[in-house]
């Protein structure tokens, strides 16, 4: 996590006082749980409220603290306790370490997710605009990196808007299977503490139970939740290497934009290179980088031990304010894109019609001619061409054997590039809704 691919609001998140913060409403939430069935004083769990409820943790104290108890709950509490006074020993009762640390954890990730599904939508609404703009603009739909057949620019737009609700989808689904909270002691029996507590504390804090925990909350939620990511990282840079095959000089189909002032190369001024996507490539495997330890975490001894806890410190902020900022940038490239319909359109007719060689394969055989024998006759057509040595259509009305099922008038009919896009409006309605 480094300022050059941050955005504030997902930082704010894993900053030290929001955690301090989080771990004091979880315990003060406690409190007041315990305190109405009886086993603190009411007037505890007042004070400790009024007293902290609007303290400004002091990180440096604590982390002093630490440096000497080597265990960071220990090193809050007795701050708190600095903050508090006598009240707070009435904090923490019946609850271990993990109580607090995993359910804060839990509250940093879904308020994560929640910005995560708002980049989306940003994502999503570029899209949809763009892909509208360019419903039936005409261009060149590609296998292996080779031609094909005709495709419109907008499906290949409307493509990525139905994949990224799939994102949006799946991001909803892994908030809500992180945003559980565990107040269950030691070893999840509840020997020390009621489970009416964690009911409590998980409703304050926007969350629901755990059903059953050890000392943690059970790791593969987590691994869910980063593999979650991952797929949208990849999702990411699936698009952002469409827009940069686009880019390319011998393509030159779209391109990210180029601002005033912009320089591309610090040796070639003619340079327009698409660094934002290349950005994008980069930092979506970043993101990745998470799933492996994240399901690695699952995996703990008993009813616990810390193997997890220094992968969670990295991949808990790395993970999310990355593909926070990936999210934003990847709007950014959609909304701002220039794209070049009559480059488009060159690039269609680069192989004199070679594009429409499975209309002819279909058109031979309905007059008569075997799958085998079209084939042959559409092929030894198209490899001439294909070596730039004539025009398609030129060389089928010339070939004997092909005239003996098609007329001049029929061949002319396969070359009808609106034939391919007849059912764009189809597909429009599945991705966007009738409307």
């Amino acid at each position: 996590m480094i300022p050059r691919y941050s955005r504030p609001e997902m930082v704010s998140i894993w900053e030290p006082q929001t955690r301090f913060k989080i771990w004091f409403e979880i315990e003060a939430h406690a409190a007041d749980a315990l305190a109405e069935l009886g086993v603190i004083p009411k007037d505890a769990a007042r004070t400790i409220w009024a007293k902290a409820k609007d303290a400004v943790f002091n990180v440096e104290r604590i982390d002093e603290i630490e440096r000497e108890t080597k265990h960071d709950v220990i090193a809050f509490l007795t701050h708190l306790a600095e903050i508090v006074g006598p009240e707070a020993r009435f904090v923490h009762q019946g609850m271990t370490s993990s109580d607090v640390l995993d359910t804060c954890l839990n509250v940093q990730l879904a308020r994560a997710a929640d910005i995560l599904i708002a980049d989306v939508d940003k994502v999503l609404a570029a899209l949809k605009t763009r892909a509208f703009e360019h419903k039936m603009t005409p261009t060149i739909g590609r296998s292996h990196g080779i031609h094909a057949e005709p495709v419109t620019f907008g499906l290949k737009l409307a493509y990525a808007y139905a994949e990224f609700t799939r994102a949006k989808e799946r991001l909803i689904a892994a908030r809500k299977e992180i945003a559980t909270c565990a107040i269950s002691g030691a070893v999840g029996t509840f020997a020390q503490i009621d489970p009416r507590v964690e009911a409590h504390v998980a409703k304050a804090m926007g969350l629901t139970v755990e059903p059953i925990s050890t000392q943690v909350i059970p790791r593969d939620r987590h691994a869910m939740f980063f593999a979650t990511l991952g797929v949208v990282a990849s999702s990411v840079e699936r698009l952002a290497t469409e827009i940069r095959h686009m880019q390319r000089t011998e393509v030159l189909e779209a391109e990210e934009f180029f601002s005033e002032g912009q320089k591309g190369s610090s040796a070639m001024p003619h340079k327009r290179n698409p660094v934002l996507t290349e950005n994008l490539t980069g930092l979506a495997r970043i993101v990745r980088s998470a799933v492996t330890p994240a399901l690695e975490n699952v995996v703990l001894w008993h009813e616990r031990d810390i193997s997890h806890s220094s992968v969670e410190r990295m991949i808990g902020p790395d993970a999310t304010v990355t593909l926070d900022f990936a999210l934003n940038r990847l709007a950014g490239v959609v909304e701002k894109l220039l794209v070049y319909p009559a480059n488009m359109q060159k690039n269609l007719d680069r192989l004199g019609g070679l594009v429409h060689s499975q209309r002819l394969l279909i058109a031979l055989t309905q007059k008569g001619a075997s799958r085998e024998d079209a084939y042959k006759l559409v092929q030894r057509n198209a490899m001439p061409v294909w070596r730039g040595e004539g025009d398609f259509q030129s060389l089928l009305k010339k070939d004997a054997d092909v005239k003996k099922y098609l007329s001049d008038k029929e061949i002319e009919e396969q070359f009808d590039l609106a034939y391919h896009f007849k059912h764009v409006d189809t597909i429009f309605k599945r991705v966007f809704g009738a409307s």
